[in-house]
């Protein structure tokens, strides 16, 4: 990858889909832009990317490719990196009008960003069963729009995990005439929820989950009493953790995501956050969205902080003006 220079107008925490689209329009605005990224894309087990319109079915990791390509080809800077601070800039030169910041990576280096666009997605955490996670991105999935039609038609477990799981297991029920709902360890659905299983033809099958069985494709699942449920597929809902903890030092942290889905850090409709100078996007901010939404916020937070950097260097140039003409017209008397 490109080696880190020591400042940017911008620098981009996380190399995925988020990420690097902002990095384009960033790049592509002759903004200094390098994005620094650790290498481990959340959906890095999946075998393709679905439901992003003109690269149905590309694999994740090609995608990623080439979009660094396409970042460096307008000039943009793609480093090997992991973050552990952001902090405030004591010495914020060049800046305009907020203070700086600087980016301090796990090797020690640092480099110095005017605004900072945080992409760092999240991680899953699953549920603890015995080779649950060996079959983790393949048929063990977790959203209906992401691989809900790869096992369209089979025999598909839903693994109760959240208080999400009843609508994921309704959302499968399109996609498949034989769906069960695992209780597992959670409190028992309530009446209400029973009667939309029902409603939808769900079996609700009683008993904590200790082992996904399978060794190349998943058959099944065996329950603590022994009882093997056979299965083809098994739909979980991890718990989704913002990985952008580095930010707390700002005082950015994470909140719990009203889905109950997991935690994000808070930001407006276009990925600005309570601190002056920090953008995120992506799943470190919206834990539901898709690629392709991720991708459309990236691409909306890197236009606006390229206009806020236009606004913040039109102030200084109208102030450098009036300076100019001031001692202009001193000069004159």
């Amino acid at each position: 990858m490109t080696q880190l220079d020591d400042s940017y107008d911008v620098v981009v925490l996380g190399g995925g889909a988020a990420g690097l689209n902002a990095a384009l329009m960033l790049a592509r605005s002759r903004r200094s832009v390098a994005v620094i990224d650790a290498g481990s894309p959340r959906n890095a087990p999946a075998e393709g990317v679905h439901g992003l319109l003109g690269r149905e079915g590309m694999s994740p990791l090609e995608l990623l490719e080439r979009g660094r390509a396409e970042v460096r080809g307008y000039g943009g800077h793609v480093v090997s990196g992991q973050v552990v601070t952001v902090d405030r800039d004591a010495d914020p030169s060049g800046t305009t009008d907020i203070e700086g910041f600087v980016v301090t990576l796990a090797d020690e280096r640092t480099v110095r960003a005017r605004r900072v666009l945080v992409a760092t997605g999240l991680a899953d955490e699953l549920p603890e069963v015995s080779g649950l996670r060996e079959h983790w991105g393949h048929d063990v999935l977790h959203c209906p729009y992401c691989h809900g039609w790869e096992v369209r038609d089979q025999r598909i477990a839903v693994l109760a995990s959240s208080p999400m799981s009843v609508h994921q297991a309704l959302l499968f029920s399109q996609l498949s005439d034989d769906i069960v709902f695992l209780s597992h360890t959670v409190a028992p659905v309530s009446d209400e929820d029973a009667e939309k299983l029902m409603a939808r033809g769900i079996r609700i099958v009683d008993g904590e989950v200790v082992e996904v069985l399978g060794a190349d494709r998943l058959t099944g699942v065996r329950l603590s009493d022994g009882t093997v449920v056979e299965r083809d597929a098994l739909v979980v809902a991890p718990r989704m953790n913002t990985r952008a903890t580095f930010l707390a030092g700002l005082g950015l942290v994470p909140q719990p995501h009203p889905s109950g889905a997991g935690d994000h850090i808070p930001a407006d409709p276009v990925g600005r956050t309570s601190v002056p100078g920090v953008w995120i996007a992506g799943n470190a901010t919206d834990p539901s969205a898709q690629v392709g939404a991720a991708a459309a916020a990236g691409a909306m937070a890197g236009a606006q902080i390229n206009a806020e950097l236009v606004m913040a260097e039109t102030a200084a140039s109208v102030a450098e003006r009036r300076v100019r003409e001031g001692r202009s017209e001193s000069a004159s008397v």
